[in-house]
């Protein structure tokens, strides 16, 4: 297999499928593939200005894209039933909470900047579980993005195509998530997680010299249903205590926030504790990911081990963004032998955990696990063991 080719797709098939959609004309059709992410931690801190520590995952969205030269947008995926053919003056939003909108939203990204986007066919096919909080939304946008500017030859900056990533998020789709997936989905390389500084989006690639241990995730198929409300409720949280804390203190992001500072104005919150209880998991999970980092990097796992469990109750406690299924996921984890650390990951409400676990303890990790969750739950886990891996590319045939 060649070096940067994803695997898990049958592009043979692929190309059957693409033609068999939408014909054949003289332009070539390109490959471009970029990961999902996993964030081991630092979650629902990248939207105040905080830190984060994610890689990208051996799964992600490989785009089939031809350029057509006719002023028509035609979208399919191998993955959901809904396609669509329209025209640049036809964009928009009218088709919610479905897939189509994460690259069209990516298409008005570039007609708002003025590119001649002229016509494209466009396959998408994923094997990121949906829903799992694994950002394969992120996957499609960034992976959308990436191969329009490389088609179009609109000499953007990787960087230009992450922000504009998150803009079709914010702005087309509605969610105001922070620019985490999007970068870590861009940015990610083999065999490192990188330390994100969400503000000033400054990164450290981190070695992820795990040894005897192994990454897994747990997916818990409960359906993560993250609409405007739930989500948007804790970006508007977040904004809350920063205006009760903005008198007081010379900050202009939450993520600036200390643990000290934010014990020292705790009466700024008398009348509003869930404010608080917000910026506390934030201040909480910002030191979080700075000591993790460090574990890591002095080969300390069952510390790092530890800060992943922290984090969770964390964001079960203070952020309330877990759920019943990922608690007993964690919980199960947590009760078997050679578990260095269990959490949710991503935003919650559902999705996924990440655990870290010995090598040698994988096979019954995943049997009992899945046993103890069925039984609490009535729902079956599915279980991955991941491999950190490289960001967005193009994919040579």
């Amino acid at each position: 297999m060649n070096a940067n080719q994803p695997s898990g797709f049958n592009v043979e098939r692929l190309l059957q499928i693409f033609h068999q959609k939408f014909g054949s004309n003289d332009n070539t059709i390109q490959q471009f593939f970029a990961p999902g992410r996993v964030n081991l931690v630092g979650d629902h801190t990248d939207y105040t200005g905080g830190f984060a520590f994610p890689c990208g995952i051996d799964s992600g969205t490989l785009l089939l894209i031809r350029r057509t030269n006719n002023n028509q947008f035609r979208l399919a995926s191998t993955n959901f039933d809904l396609s669509v053919q329209l025209s640049k003056d036809q964009i928009s939003n009218d088709k919610k909470d479905n897939w189509i909108n994460y690259p069209l939203g990516v298409v008005d990204q570039f007609v708002k900047r003025g590119f001649d986007i002229n016509g494209i066919d466009c396959l998408f096919s994923g094997n990121v579980p949906n829903g799992a909080g694994l950002s394969s939304s992120a996957s499609i946008e960034v992976v959308t993005a990436f191969a329009i500017n490389h088609i179009f030859q609109c000499q953007l900056t990787l960087m230009d195509l992450v922000k504009m990533a998150q803009a079709a998020e914010n702005d087309f789709v509605g969610m105001q998530c922070g620019i985490l997936d999007q970068f870590a989905v861009a940015m990610a390389k083999d065999n490192h997680a990188m330390f994100l500084n969400c503000k000033t989006l400054e990164y450290r690639q981190v070695p992820l010299a795990l040894n005897d241990y192994t990454i897994i995730l747990a997916n818990t198929n409960q359906r993560r249903e993250l609409n405007e409300s739930a989500y948007n409720e804790r970006v508007a949280e977040c904004e809350r205590a920063l205006q009760l804390l903005t008198p007081r203190l010379p900050i202009k992001a939450l993520g600036e926030l200390n643990e000290q500072d934010l014990a020292s104005h705790k009466k700024a919150f008398a009348n509003d504790n869930i404010a608080y209880k917000r910026a506390k998991h934030v201040v909480s999970e910002n030191a979080r990911v700075c000591a993790a980092v460090q574990a890591l990097e002095h080969g300390r796992m069952d510390e790092f081990g530890q800060i992943m469990h922290a984090s969770h109750d964390s964001l079960r406690d203070l952020y309330q963004v877990s759920s019943e299924p990922l608690d007993h996921l964690v919980n199960a984890a947590r009760a078997q032998s050679g578990v260095a650390g269990s959490r949710l990951t991503g935003a919650g409400f559902g999705g996924c955990t990440v655990n870290l676990i010995a090598k040698n303890t994988s096979e019954q990790f995943i049997r009992e696990v899945g046993q103890t969750y069925q039984e609490f739950t009535g729902l079956k886990a599915d279980f991955y063991a991941i491999s950190p891996s490289a960001g967005v590319r193009q994919v040579n045939p």
